[in-house]
């Protein structure tokens, strides 16, 4: 008997989806394409095989050239069936085959009938498989056509040659741009979606040319826009003109801002919402301006639509993060939808809440969440112990109900990224709030009893081995970590036991019962965890006794590495054995990722655990071993620092330059990578003329031309300065090039004998105090603030004047010193009046520096700063405060 078609609700979990290509193979499929040469076609059959074909296309299988070409040939004679369904069939299948240039030609002329043809379904196909498979020159034969077709009466004739015209502009921009006026035309359409096509493919045009982007919104915003597919792109564009205009001159009016307000008294539901969301992503927004887009959104959350109370909360959401205060009116509405049978509405709604309440609401909305947590993914369970986190640093006395909410959900069952974003929030917990560090302590502690991720553990015994010393009673936390030595696997065998030794080399008075447990390790079965009992018996002194350990014994075993681990693994490999020991001082500190000639990328910051990764294989080598293989540098010492290209062109010019600035202690080298654009040109010669008249202190040493720079193949050009040794000169140059231009034979490739000299103008560039800076990180900020003393620090207050906001601030400090951010303290959390960011690097000379800055409002938009350096040489220190001073 055969199987029902649908379960009961009590076997979904065991119900297995059946395909209706299970089990198709290419070969079968590709015999049963022969049917498309039958003299009788059976249109019914032939659009069954083409729906397979379409199904292995797209489920990555691949076809070799014969295969595709077979196919493609038996589908042309599919022409002659007049079956509507099967033709558009034919379409599809064409379009992802993609025929090379010669198979294209057969189908041509049956497409091109087909455009013309008085079918309309006829039309519209025909011209979107046309743009996907021709290219520019059969374009040029059909443009007419295709201008009718813009303005064709019907619909859907329209629509297709629009869309055909937005994926045109990619590939063959100077043909679409010759449609304005009938573009143009069809935005004026009364129907909804060829007015929005239209609509999309005018803007895309004029793109580049804000005043046309201006006129285009201008006349628009007048009440011509009747589809709301379209008024939902005209919002977009206005709010894009607002943002740019708001730029540009810096005051309180905003153009157009009435007509977004007007929207949100639409009639379209997505009109409204377009618009509100628009309104609350404006730079500056002022509470009138903000609350009739609040109060709209408001009314959504009440819909017994899903989507729109998803929008709604997911807007309010994002509101909250900048301005929670115009949010708190609708919390009593988002209260109820904590029951929403839609876990994304309830889970948004819940994170809104935490971070526009107050701290009277925590303790109910706790409880709230307690019951709600146990129905929603992990994924959703992130989000809200994210936003527990950010409420308990909003609101520390209220961390101890918080705390041990994230404690008793960290003991329940949950992945990896889930627990991992527990253990996370009580890290910085622990690290901002001092009251919570010992129930925090406590908390990870029993975590770790019951962990099965061994990650977690490692880190959490390593945050134990920092935090637990410094805490009133070190030795309760002892019988914890030892527990990890008998109970769990090797990795976290080895983490517990250089716990331990911290442990002992932090807190005198325990040091003797550590031994006892570190030489009981000596026995353990694994390699790693008795080589790490041996090392710390033999260093930490005192045979056991009560024996303060040495400072330069805990700087050996636990003090942070100045060196990223890349640089110092690709030293050793590079490391020939000799008598000379190695030296660790020899490996770059320099922590850049880009190739020669590419940007640097940037990379997300770690919290909580997690200590800065080190990036991708630094280039310093590659740059040192370049330039010390040119004579005219090779006296010039130890390469200190190269910093990442800096563009001197802009995009799509003829020729394409950016330098890297290398830093050594008496001279700077200026390499200019160098792109020709051009095809028929070849560039001989090919100098930078530097004009140092804006830099004082550097005079012109050396250069190094380029004697050849074909199409398309990058070289270098150099040229070299000196300066006053140790001194971190700053000053502008102006750049430009010259060479001498031959012409190509493009047939030949050859170029003429004769040239002519000739210039190009490039685009200024700077020496600032940054670059004289390497980003060098610590894992360790307290520890290496601490170490590193008093001696030589610097402390001073300066007023920053007005900014936008205290990120805006941070960064544009961090900026001005180009020094590392240290444990996520770049990142300035919503709405906050003060912050602390930490920095470190080391500064030319190879001298470390430690940066404290202390960020606060001082009034409405001023900012204020406190910068406190510590370094290993006193003008360092001064010169840092100098830089701040002069910036």
């Amino acid at each position: 008997m055969a199987q029902p078609l649908v379960k009961k609700e009590d076997d979904r979990d065991d119900e297995v989806d059946y395909s209706p290509f299970l089990g198709i193979e290419k070969g079968a499929v590709l015999q049963e394409a022969r049917v498309f040469n039958d003299p009788q076609l059976d249109p019914r059959r032939c659009s069954q095989v083409i729906t397979k074909l379409l199904y292995l296309l797209n489920q990555g299988e691949t076809f070799t050239k014969v295969e595709a070409t077979e196919v493609f040939f038996a589908v042309t004679k599919l022409f002659q069936s007049r079956d509507m369904g099967l033709r558009r069939m034919v379409y599809v299948i064409i379009k992802e085959l993609s025929p090379s240039a010669d198979e294209v030609i057969i189908v041509t002329s049956s497409l091109m009938k087909d455009m013309t043809s008085k079918t309309d379904m006829y039309r519209a196909n025909a011209i979107r498989v046309l743009f996907r498979i021709t290219d520019g020159t059969l374009l040029t034969q059909i443009e007419r056509y295709l201008k009718q077709a813009i303005v064709d009466k019907n619909p859907v004739v329209a629509s297709a040659a629009l869309v055909s015209g937005i994926h045109l502009l990619q590939t063959n921009p100077e043909i679409v741009k010759r449609w304005s006026n009938e573009v143009q035309e069809a935005v004026q359409s009364r129907a909804a979606l060829v007015q929005f096509h239209a609509l999309a493919l005018l803007h895309q045009i004029r793109q580049n040319d804000r005043l046309a982007v201006n006129k285009l919104v201008s006349s628009l915003t007048r009440g011509s826009v009747r589809s709301p597919l379209a008024q939902c792109l005209l919002i977009r564009y206005t709010s894009q003109v607002i943002r740019e205009s708001t730029n540009d001159t810096q005051t309180g009016d905003r153009p157009f801002y009435d007509f977004l307000e007007g929207c949100l008294r639409h009639k379209a539901e997505m009109v409204i919402f377009e618009a509100a969301r628009a309104i609350t992503e404006l730079n500056g927004l002022t509470s009138r301006e903000l609350t009739p887009a609040i109060t709209v959104l408001q009314l959504f959350l009440s819909s017994s639509k899903p989507v729109l109370r998803f929008a709604a909360v997911r807007t309010l959401n994002k509101v909250a993060m900048s301005h929670p205060m115009a949010v708190t009116n609708c919390n009593i509405d988002m209260e109820s939808l904590i029951s929403d049978q839609n876990r994304s509405i309830a889970t948004l709604a819940i994170t809104t809440l935490l971070k526009t309440g107050n701290e009277s609401s925590v303790d109910r909305l706790m409880k709230q969440i307690t019951n709600f947590m146990s129905d929603i993914a992990d994924e959703f369970k992130i989000v809200v112990v994210d936003a527990i986190r950010s409420l308990c640093l909003k609101f520390p006395l209220k961390h101890r109900s918080l705390m041990n909410f994230l404690s008793n959900i960290l003991r329940e069952e949950g992945g990896f990224e889930y627990k991992k974003a527990i253990v996370d929030s009580i890290v910085i917990l622990i690290r901002d709030i001092p009251e919570a560090k010992e129930s925090g302590l406590l908390h990870l502690c029993e975590f770790i009893e019951d962990c099965e991720f061994t990650y977690l553990s490692t880190q959490i015994l390593h945050f134990l081995g920092i935090e637990g010393p410094k805490t009133s009673d070190p030795s309760k936390y002892i019988r914890y970590i030892y527990n990890r030595v008998h109970l769990e696997n090797a990795t976290v065998r080895a983490g517990a036991v250089s716990t331990l030794a911290k442990f002992g080399a932090m807190v005198d008075g325990l040091k003797p019962r550590i031994f006892v447990l570190l030489r009981r390790c000596l026995f353990d079965n694994d390699d790693e965890v008795r080589d790490r009992a041996t090392l710390y018996l033999n260093t930490l002194g005192g045979d056991g006794a009560v024996v303060e350990t040495d400072e330069g014994v805990k700087e050996f075993l636990f003090g942070s590495l100045d060196v990223p681990l890349v640089n110092l693994e690709n030293s050793l490999k590079n490391y020939d054995p000799s008598e000379k020991a190695f030296d660790i001082n020899s490996v770059p500190k320099d922590v850049k990722t880009q190739p020669l000639a590419e940007k640097k990328a940037t990379s997300k910051k770690p919290t909580g655990l997690g200590a800065p990764p080190p990036g991708p294989p630094s280039t310093v080598d590659a740059y040192e071993k370049l330039l010390s293989s040119i004579p005219e540098f090779a006296s010039f010492g130890k390469l200190f620092k190269s910093s990442a290209p800096v563009e001197l062109t802009e995009a799509e010019t003829e020729y394409a330059v950016n330098v890297v600035k290398h830093i050594f202690d008496g001279h700077v080298v200026f390499q200019y990578n160098c792109t020709n654009t051009i095809p028929e040109q070849l560039l001989e010669n090919v100098t930078v003329i530097v004009d140092a008249s804006e830099a004082e202190e550097f005079a012109e040493v050396a250069s190094k031309p380029l004697r050849q720079l074909p199409y398309d193949s990058p070289g270098q050009t150099f040229v070299a300065f000196e300066k006053p040794e140790g001194v971190s000169a700053v000053g502008k140059f102006s750049n430009m090039l010259r060479f001498i231009v031959k012409e190509v034979d493009p047939s030949t490739g050859e170029a003429e004998d004769d040239g002519v000299e000739d210039e190009y103008q490039l685009e200024d560039l700077e020496l600032v105090a940054a670059d004289y800076m390497l980003k060098v990180g610590v894992s360790n900020f307290r520890n290496a603030w601490e170490s590193m003393g008093v001696d030589f620090e610097r402390v001073d207050e300066y007023g920053l004047g007005p900014r936008d906001s205290l990120a805006e601030a941070v960064n544009a400090v961090i900026n001005l010193l180009g020094m590392q951010p240290c444990e996520g303290t770049e990142v300035v959390p919503p709405n906050s009046r003060s912050h602390t960011c930490l920095l470190s690097g080391v500064y030319l000379g190879n001298v470390k520096v430690l940066v404290r800055l202390q960020f606060g409002l001082d009034g409405p938009k001023d900012v204020a700063m406190k910068l406190a350096v510590r370094s290993e040489d006193e003008t360092v220190s001064d010169t840092i405060h100098e830089i701040v001073a002069s910036g």
